[in-house]
């Protein structure tokens, strides 16, 4: 039969189906090349629709140009997550661990302890917190506002960190936001506070030769490290001309006789760490593998054609979705049961090592009292002092110990074993008959 019979055979409602499914193909290949043309317009680099001023430190400025961007900043406002060890909300650590009592015993930090928010309060918090005095330098504002990149650009840094806390006080009202970390016309990621940038350069390093992804990491590390007030002119430095190390650091201070306070027990010289997550991170699987801080704590994010960084900085526990199982394919309860043994583990053994601490601080009280000579003390008192700047190298840390699990155990380990020296040397001073110790002392 010829094609024409065929066709002419073909009943009514047979070319109506027809006519309706290439209507309907038709119509859906209109939809996917539409969403492939919108998707493709999102994707495209736009210009700012604004041009902002080189040193704008009002984030609510740049959200004209990256909508998104800030929008997912502003949910750091939240101070209600909590994970097991981490969140955003104030928690107490004096009242969690009361051993911090003994161990800051003397120092501000005895007086309040409390687990940072998010970055939009930085302002704030600082302000209200208790450890700020008549005596507070400007360099406590560093990492606290993104006025500080304009009035060290304005002032200098030297001169900067010299002022009193409280005279810069009317002049900075942002909180940590975009001009920290990125430039505002290109978004481009720099170093705005000149510390790290120092911190390289003594190592014979080239900070601007980062890659991006290095950068991704850097950013984090101009705040979320350890750092001194070098004198004169409380002078903000990380101590990292011997190494990142905990050893490294207590050679470093050492070297320069430098200590933060004098132990309202033991009168020991005490060093206080200040939260080295950057230092921590570098030694573990994560930095090996290339994977930045940004990734885990700000992971990308997808709407429609558009990709961009989450700027809601958080633990990871609270999206493991986008930022663990990215890498991770295992259900999610799985990762974060996995996390927390690991990190039940480092808590565990820093209790023991908090616990040694303080009695070390009581053991070498009693021995002062008991008569022993300053200088049978000294090196008694270095050993606590060694022993207390381990243990706060992971406990002033972020991530109970997991951003390097290996090396938080290393570090604590030692501090344990530093600690019990300095009980076994407290011992003989007080086994020691009073005529003894007096005797000694007299010599």
């Amino acid at each position: 039969m010829s094609t024409e019979n065929q066709i002419a055979k073909l009943s009514a409602w047979q070319g109506w189906a027809l006519m309706l499914l290439a209507a309907t193909i038709t119509f859906l290949l209109g939809v996917v090349a539409a969403s492939i043309l919108q998707r493709r317009e999102e994707a495209r680099e736009k210009l700012p629709l604004i041009t902002l001023d080189p040193w704008e430190a009002d984030s609510r400025k740049w959200a004209d140009n990256y909508p998104r961007q800030y929008a997912s900043y502003q949910r750091t406002a939240d101070s209600t997550t909590r994970t097991k060890y981490g969140g955003s909300f104030p928690r107490d650590y004096l009242e969690e661990t009361p051993v911090n009592l003994v161990l800051f015993a003397g120092y501000s930090f005895a007086t309040e302890y409390l687990q940072a928010r998010g970055h939009i309060h930085s302002v704030e918090d600082v302000l209200k917190t208790r450890r700020i005095s008549e005596s507070t330098p400007a360099t406590c504002w560093t990492c606290k506002s993104t006025d500080v990149p304009r009035l060290m650009n304005s002032l200098g840094p030297e001169k900067f960190y010299a002022l009193p806390f409280a005279e810069l006080k009317p002049q900075i009202k942002h909180p940590v936001g975009c001009l920290d970390c990125h430039e505002p016309n290109t978004m481009r990621l720099r170093i705005t506070r000149p510390a790290l940038r120092e911190a390289f350069q003594r190592q014979g390093k080239d900070i601007d030769q980062a890659s991006h992804q290095e950068m991704r990491s850097l950013v984090c590390a101009q705040c979320h490290i350890e750092y001194y007030f070098r004198s004169p002119g409380n002078y903000l430095t990380l101590p990292w001309a011997c190494g990142m190390r905990p050893e490294d650091m207590d050679k470093y201070y050492a070297h320069r006789d430098f200590a933060d306070w004098t132990h309202g027990m033991s009168k020991s010289r005490m060093i206080k760490i200040q939260h080295p997550d950057y230092e921590l991170y570098s030694t573990g699987i994560h930095a090996y593998r290339n994977v930045a801080c940004a990734d885990c704590h700000m992971p990308y994010r997808t709407e429609g054609g558009v990709k961009f960084t989450n700027h809601h900085v958080q633990s990871p526990l609270l999206n493991i979705a986008d930022s663990c199982g990215v890498c991770h394919r295992w259900p999610e309860e799985e990762i974060r049961r996995r996390v927390e043994e690991i990190q039940d583990k480092v808590h565990e053994v820093r209790e023991l090592a908090e616990s040694v601490l303080a009695q070390a601080h009581r053991e070498i009280a009693a021995a002062a009292e008991g008569g022993a000579s300053e200088e049978e003390l000294v090196p008694i008192r270095m050993l606590i002092r060694s022993a207390q700047l381990r243990w706060d190298y992971v406990a002033a840390s972020n991530s109970m110990g997991f951003h390097s699990p290996q090396e938080a155990m290393r570090i604590l380990a030692t501090a344990l074993e530093l600690a019990g020296e300095c009980r076994v040397q407290c011992a003989r001073l007080l086994n020691k008959s009073p005529g003894e110790v007096s005797d000694q002392g007299d010599n």
